[in-house]
């Protein structure tokens, strides 16, 4: 279809200054868009409409920790066996059981604190090592409203079956996910759980490790029944939840930080943000 002289990437690139001209970001074009070549030594970095900010006002500040030395995770709550420690002065989780058991040596961490609904939650991303998976748990409470670490809950050890078929309810997002047997398109994945919901997906923009040129930021939004997650202010996905056909609406709690063995990830400048709508 396409030949050497106009081949495909000279037409979406045509395409995009053609939909960026008429102003068609409906479309998937971002009118601001600008493209780089590599293939001409740019290094200009591609300009990405920044949906958030058009959508949301950031009122105030809830809860903001660099996650940058042990006292800074002072009352999060460990489920699982893992290494927590800070070389770069940024948190560092590392399974520290051997992947080939399976559930058995994943993870996950929790922040004490309580969250309520219509916030932004961030923080920056460094992934170190592949394969494995992160995840974030957001909205978690008991099945009955009971606080996440209520004594009258199931322990849980970091198996993703506790997570969701076992005594709570949550939403979470897998913004990172590298199987060894997929290596050509990868996905970020939305579940909704009591149940193993898959809701929504959308493509995954980080590359592999090898790759990779962290930080990245990531950002859940959680306003009401809307779920938004933009990595590099790169809109990923929106779902809107009907509150009937995966149960109610889930509102406000404790969120997480998962990892599936044997990935090792850096994490800081975590911040949870009010907002208000435009």
């Amino acid at each position: 279809m396409f030949d050497n002289k106009f081949n495909r990437r000279n037409w979406m690139k045509s395409a995009a200054l053609i939909a960026g001209a008429a102003g068609m970001s409906r479309l998937g074009f971002a009118s601001g868009l600008k493209f780089s070549n590599d293939e001409e030594g740019s290094k200009k970095d591609v300009l990405i409409e920044k949906v958030f900010y058009k959508k949301y006002d950031e009122v105030k500040t809830i809860y903001e920790n660099s996650l940058s030395s042990q006292s800074d995770v002072e009352g999060f709550v460990l489920e699982g066996v893992a290494d927590i420690s800070f070389p770069n002065d940024r948190l560092r989780i590392e399974n520290s059981l051997d992947a080939s058991l399976k559930q058995k040596a994943n993870l996950v961490y929790w922040c004490p604190e309580d969250f309520p609904d219509n916030v932004a939650i961030s923080w920056d991303f460094y992934p170190i090592k592949e394969p494995g998976l992160c995840i974030l748990f957001f909205s978690a409470k008991g099945k009955n409203g009971e606080d996440l670490f209520s004594a009258s809950l199931n322990k849980r050890s970091g198996d993703y079956k506790q997570y969701h078929h076992g005594d709570i309810n949550a939403l979470h997002v897998s913004y990172f996910r590298r199987n060894k047997k997929i290596r050509d398109f990868q996905l970020c994945n939305l579940r909704k759980s009591y149940g193993h919901n898959m809701v929504i997906q959308g493509p995954d923009p980080i590359p592999c490790v090898e790759f990779a040129k962290p930080p990245y930021n990531i950002r859940v939004v959680k306003y009401g029944p809307t779920v938004e997650l933009y990595i590099n202010d790169l809109q990923i996905f929106e779902w809107f939840d009907d509150g009937e056909k995966y149960g109610p609406v889930l509102v406000g709690g404790k969120i997480g930080f998962r990892q599936m063995a044997p990935l090792i990830g850096e994490y800081n400048n975590l911040k949870v943000t009010a907002l208000n709508k435009k």
